[in-house]
């Protein structure tokens, strides 16, 4: 199977997140364009969805998954990201090493199992070693089994856990895989991207 991927530009993409997000009823907190734009402006970033044709319709097309990625440095102004630089602290280096943060994303539930968020990851690895970073870093939580799973199989290591005291399940979980050129040669999807703007 050949995954289908596009590749946006900041503000067109930033209106693609936002409409799949809608089909994702496990995050409370949906991203709007405007909070992608204010993220992503003025930093190394990347937004990709995969697509697939309708199981019952193949000629339409549909998003299925996505994957919302950014530059993280050690001297960070936002607050949220100066937090998590201060997480990441004693786990992750900065000083001369450029990391990429796996911001948002996910695969809708009827999708889940056939390689997509594969696919999307394989080809963010790709783009970030392209693109001069050294390592990837993803936060998640102690609930999201299947994509802990799948970033498992994917070669992430866990590299934190915040333990949440009143439910574990909502514990933090940071994950890192370091890139080198071993990583492309583990690659085993097979990807069509088109770059879109």
């Amino acid at each position: 199977m050949t995954y289908r991927i596009k590749q946006y530009a900041l503000e067109q993409g930033a209106l693609e997140i936002q409409y799949i997000e809608e089909f994702f009823g496990e995050f409370p907190g949906r991203k709007t364009a405007t909070d992608i734009v204010r993220r992503l402006e003025g930093r190394d970033h990347l937004i990709l969805m995969a697509e697939s044709p309708l199981p019952d319709d193949p000629t339409m097309i549909v998003p299925v998954a996505y994957r919302v990625s950014h530059e993280l440095r050690g001297d960070e102004t936002d607050p949220q990201l100066v937090d998590l630089v201060a997480r990441l602290s004693g786990n992750v280096q900065f000083d001369g090493r450029r990391v990429l943060y796996n911001w948002i994303g996910g695969t809708r539930s009827d999708w889940r199992g056939q390689g997509f968020f594969r696919a999307l990851t394989e080809e963010q690895e790709a783009w970030a070693m392209q693109n001069g970073f050294d390592e990837i870093v993803v936060k998640t939580k102690n609930r999201f089994y299947d994509m802990r799973g799948t970033l498992d199989r994917l070669r992430f290591d866990v590299i934190k856990y915040e333990p949440q005291r009143d439910d574990n399940a909502e514990s933090k979980v940071y994950l890192s895989k370091r890139l080198g050129a071993d990583v492309l040669r583990d690659h085993r999807s097979t990807r069509s991207v088109v770059r879109m703007g």
